[in-house]
């Protein structure tokens, strides 16, 4: 089958590793897509990442913010819960996809984790006897 998003992703020059059929996981710490797994199951594109664990405090005020980024931020995705996981998630329509709305989508996600990283790392849990040192 011809792929056009291991191409789109060949042309951006991306650090990946397909590592299932139609599954690439982004390893791209330059552009800040790291851990971002582009999927294929037709008829869509699903682009996600995840942010971390839902904290068990603060909760209204997290979800506020989540709101208000996915509404002010962030152009192509939002914000999600999965699995007791915040989420980041976009989709695209796999046969109308052309390479600029793939690389605005990544553009988007890459955006998103480099200037909600600082807001949002404030509402993680940190582990007993431990610090925030910084990094996602």
């Amino acid at each position: 089958m011809d792929n056009k998003i291991e191409q789109y992703l060949i042309d951006m020059t991306l650090t990946y590793q397909q590592i299932e059929p139609n599954i690439w996981l982004l390893d791209d710490e330059e552009r800040r897509l790291q851990g971002v797994a582009v999927m294929l199951a037709e008829p869509l594109v699903i682009v996600r990442v995840e942010i971390m664990d839902v904290p068990r405090q603060n909760l209204l005020e997290l979800y506020t913010k989540l709101l208000e980024l996915n509404a002010a931020d962030v152009l192509h995705g939002a914000y999600a819960l999965e699995n007791g996981k915040i989420i980041l998630i976009g989709t695209l329509e796999y046969d109308t996809m052309d390479f600029g709305e793939f690389r605005a989508t990544l553009d988007s996600f890459s955006l998103a984790l480099t200037q909600h990283y600082p807001i949002l790392s404030k509402y993680r849990e940190k582990p007993a006897g431990k610090t925030d040192g910084g990094g996602r």
